[in-house]
C-alpha cells in the first residue's frame, strides 16, 4: 500500500500563500482613499464591464482584485447579506464591519481546509454619518482584515503604489485632488493614466440616499484636470 504524500502544516501555508501572492500581483491595482467629503476609489482597469468597484449598500462599497470570477462571486454573497440584513432588522444595522468580518472569515476557513486559496484581496468601504465614521477595511486572501483611516492600495506593485501615497497623500482634501493623487500614484514616475485606463466612483453625501456613483465621461476628465478648491 503506498504512503500518503506528507507535507508540513507551514509548508502547506507557505505554497498557500505563495500561490494567491502571485495570482494577486498579476491583477492592476485599486487605490481606495478617504477625502474630506467622501472615499474615492480608482482602479487601472480599461474594460467597461468587468468592474473591480461596486456598491454594496447605501453608503458601502466593494472594490476587489485578482480573479475576476472569485471577487465578483464574493461581491454578489456580499450585496444578498446587506440586503437580507436590512430586510430583516432595519437599512442603519448594514455596516461595512460585519460584512468585511463575513469575508474576513470565509477566506480565511478556505485558505486554511480548501485546495487552493482565493486569488482575491478586497476593501469594504463605508461613509460615515451621525453615528458611524468613514472607514475602510482590507480583507486579505488568507482572511486577514484591517481598518484604515486614509487610504488601502491593493493588487500588483501595491508595495510601490502605497510608497508614492504614502509620500503624496493629505488627510482632508478634496475627493478631485484625492483622485489626482491616486492616479498619480497607480501611473507612477514613467507612465500616465488616463480616464479610458481608469475605472473611478466615489462615495459621497451629494450623491443621494445612493452615496455610491460612478465617475465616467466628461465628468471624470474635469475631476483629473481640476485645481484644488
Amino acid at each position: 500500500m503506498s504512503m500518503p504524500y506528507y507535507v508540513s502544516p507551514e509548508q502547506r501555508m507557505k505554497d498557500m500563500a505563495e500561490y494567491a501572492q502571485k495570482g494577486i500581483a498579476r491583477g492592476r491595482s485599486l487605490i481606495a482613499a478617504i477625502a474630506r467629503d467622501g472615499i474615492v476609489l480608482v482602479a487601472e482597469n480599461p474594460s467597461k464591464t468587468l468592474h473591480k468597484i461596486s456598491e454594496i449598500y447605501d453608503r458601502i462599497a466593494f472594490c476587489g482584485v485578482g480573479k475576476y470570477n472569485e471577487y465578483d462571486q464574493l461581491r454578489v454573497a456580499g450585496v444578498r447579506q446587506a440586503d437580507m440584513k436590512g430586510l430583516a432588522y432595519s437599512r442603519e444595522d448594514v455596516d461595512a464591519r460585519s460584512l468585511a468580518n463575513a469575508y474576513a472569515q470565509y477566506l480565511g476557513h478556505v485558505f486554511t481546509e480548501g485546495i487552493k486559496p482565493l486569488e482575491v484581496e478586497l476593501v469594504v468601504a463605508e461613509l460615515g454619518n451621525a453615528t458611524r465614521e468613514t472607514r475602510l477595511y482590507h480583507v486579505a486572501y488568507e482572511g486577514t482584515i484591517t481598518d484604515r483611516e486614509d487610504f488601502v492600495v491593493l493588487g500588483g506593485d501595491a508595495g510601490q503604489i502605497a510608497d508614492r501615497m504614502d509620500d503624496t497623500y493629505v488627510a482632508g482634501v478634496s475627493i478631485a485632488e484625492a483622485l489626482r493623487t491616486a492616479v498619480a500614484a497607480l501611473a507612477g514616475p514613467d507612465r500616465t493614466l488616463g480616464p479610458d485606463l481608469l475605472e473611478v466612483a466615489v462615495l459621497a453625501e451629494h450623491n443621494g440616499r445612493r452615496c455610491f456613483a460612478r465617475v465616467v465621461g466628461a465628468e471624470l476628465e474635469a475631476m483629473l484636470a481640476s485645481a484644488e478648491a
